[in-house]
């Protein structure tokens, strides 16, 4: 919870002076919505499960893509320029350390240029969560984020991110490492979850402060031209707030306290997913939308051919799944999912918005 109190001085003391607390956090796993969070595995993907985030298992696959990529981090971004009207709109999908494809799918769209330079003036970009973990440059993707983030602002538009349950984890494991948790299910620590979801040492050794206050800054939803955004196909988000600034405070003084049980259960909830999915998918979208304005839920998460129900284990990682190549609209044209699967050898998708139906 920010706090703001004020102190005004008495006649002939001078001008108010006034005084503030800092938010000195801004942060802002596979579980079937309606049976209970257990991350899936190498059985079918959303199986019912015992209630309580499970870390036995690994839940997708790692594809292994070759080098990464360096990006320059630009420390402070400059205030943006006035603009008479916004650009047009984009979403990134779960990127999950695929630097290369990222950095592809945005020259695609003419987000970036050749050098991988911010070139399109007044744009608005949001990234939906899960930067890093499976893929071989989580920190080189925070970096890249980070530095367009600068070069967007300064051009009149923006570049902006969304936390991630991924987010969740790095944070966890790198503030509470291997303190048991409470984890429903048994007890847990946030640094084997991160290992056997895919983190990536390396990412862990190139983690520095300012990635970590980074991450701890990100929004878990927001709003834009009438699409709600937010990483994880789950209605968890209701139990944080009645508002998107609400919901996004709560989380910030959820991991601001920096406690290791409240932590993983922040986390476990946003492991979450397949809210929408089902025939009951349209009135959890709706109920989402209602509470929080919007109308359209836009999120990624959980991956295209997990939702399609195409996918059903690691031996079908090597291509024979489903051929993505766009977002996923569903739940009678109120969702739209994001993650094209580019851990599953799937599309690293930049998408502009709005969608049709």
């Amino acid at each position: 919870m920010v706090v703001e109190g004020s102190m005004t001085q008495g006649a002939g003391q001078g001008p108010d002076v006034r005084t503030a607390t800092l938010r000195d956090f801004r942060v802002p796993a596979y579980v079937h919505e309606t049976t209970g969070p257990a991350e899936a595995g190498p059985g079918a993907p959303g199986d019912p499960g015992a209630d309580g985030y499970t870390p036995t298992q690994r839940d997708l696959p790692v594809i292994n893509r070759g080098d990464t990529v360096q990006v320059q981090v630009m420390p402070e971004p400059p205030q943006p320029r006035a603009s008479e009207e916004h650009g047009p709109l984009f979403v990134v999908g779960d990127v999950h350390g695929y630097l290369g494809e990222l950095m592809a799918a945005l020259h695609e769209q003419g987000l970036v240029d050749a050098e991988g330079n911010w070139s399109a003036g007044n744009a608005r970009l949001w990234f939906l969560g899960d930067f890093t973990d499976r893929g071989p440059d989580g920190i080189g993707v925070i970096d890249l984020v980070m530095r367009l983030s600068a070069e967007a602002a300064a051009a009149g538009g923006y570049c902006k991110a969304l936390l991630g349950n991924h987010e969740l984890l790095l944070l966890g494991a790198k503030r509470f490492g291997d303190t048991p948790v409470n984890s429903g299910a048994g007890t847990a620590t946030f640094q084997a979850a991160w290992l056997l979801n895919g983190g990536q040492k390396t990412d862990m050794e190139r983690l520095e402060d300012h990635h970590l206050q980074w991450m701890a800054r990100l929004d878990a939803m927001e709003e834009a031209d009438g699409h709600l955004l937010m990483h994880s196909d789950t209605t968890a988000y209701l139990d944080y707030g009645d508002s998107i600034e609400a919901v996004n405070d709560t989380v910030r003084e959820t991991l601001t306290r920096n406690d290791a049980d409240e932590c993983w259960d922040l986390f476990r909830k946003f492991t979450k997913r397949f809210a929408f999915r089902d025939e009951s998918g349209p009135s959890a979208v709706r109920e989402l939308l209602d509470m929080y304005g919007g109308t359209r839920v836009v999120h990624g998460h959980s991956p295209i051919p997990y939702l399609l129900g195409d996918v059903g284990s690691e031996d079908e990682s090597d291509g024979g799944g489903p051929v993505i190549e766009g977002p996923h609209v569903y739940a009678d044209g109120l969702a739209i999912a994001m993650d094209g699967g580019v851990t599953m050898a799937g599309k690293l998708l930049v998408c502009q918005l709005p969608l049709a139906a």
